[in-house]
């Protein structure tokens, strides 16, 4: 069987682009960098890349490609945005309306297309320092959750920050902070520890997006901005269409997550 936490993400992206393998990506490609995706016409680009750079810990922008150009051109030349994730949604007028395994009906000749970093690429480091990371133990999507903690306004674009959730032994909470701030072009430190409700969480088991986990006796919730964040400002802001990534169903790149590790 083969072990997808060892594979290339030239070799992932070539399964999932052949469908044969639908599933989150947490945990696959070891060590490689995962993103978050978001599609749009050409004429909400701007404002979408203002509202990143107003919104960095929620949406911090790896790469960009041309409008039409499927291909993320310094993240994984040899990609495409329209097949090459597990998962996709498409949100017409704010609402869900589909999730599909590929996009090629719906591109058009103006799409821009973010790849926005993903808490994903720091769990690789959290486990080399011996601390555990429940989804993945449990094999179940990263639970997250939308919060009472706005976003900065950026044209059109507002609405709430996304958090994901991972529940870290109290002796463990430091070093969690330490290492994750290692990363910041993929979230890095958390925006929150502790009581959920304290932003607007008003039951950690019933997450908005991905699977509940197991929150263990001596254990903290700890929550992390999310690349999911654009797709509650969608919900909120109601553009024609947008396309996204699938919760959990990430763009594997093909950067190394120690290339964006500081200090």
């Amino acid at each position: 069987m083969l072990n997808n936490s060892l594979i290339h993400p030239e070799e992932a992206r070539k399964m999932i682009r052949k469908n044969q393998w639908n599933g989150p990506t947490a945990g696959m490609c070891n060590g490689y960098t995962q993103a978050n995706l978001v599609i749009l016409p050409k004429d909400l680009a701007f404002e979408f890349l203002l509202f990143c750079q107003r919104n960095p810990k929620s949406c911090p922008v790896l790469d960009v490609t041309e409008p039409g150009c499927s291909v993320p051109a310094l993240a994984a030349p040899s990609a495409d945005l329209r097949s090459d994730l597990p998962s996709y949604r498409i949100y017409r007028n704010g609402i869900l309306t589909d999730e599909v395994q590929d996009i090629h009906s719906y591109w058009t000749d103006d799409m821009t297309g973010f790849l926005i970093g993903c808490s994903f690429s720091f769990e690789q480091a959290l486990m080399q320092n011996k601390i555990p990371v429940r989804h993945i133990e449990e094999n179940r999507n990263v639970p997250m959750y939308k919060t009472s903690i706005s976003c900065t306004k950026a044209g059109r674009f507002e609405g709430p920050m996304v958090v994901s959730m991972r529940p870290i032994p109290e002796k463990d909470v430091v070093r969690a902070v330490q290492v994750t701030s290692r990363f910041p072009s993929v979230h890095g430190a958390p925006v929150h520890i502790g009581d959920p409700r304290s932003i607007g969480i008003e039951s950690i088991d019933t997450p908005d997006f991905g699977d509940a986990v197991t929150i263990k006796e001596g254990e903290v919730p700890v929550f992390w901005a999310c690349g999911v964040t654009p797709q509650a400002v969608v919900m909120n802001v109601k553009p024609k269409l947008v396309i996204t990534h699938s919760p959990g169903h990430m763009f594997i790149t093909d950067w190394t997550d120690e290339e964006f590790g500081v200090l």
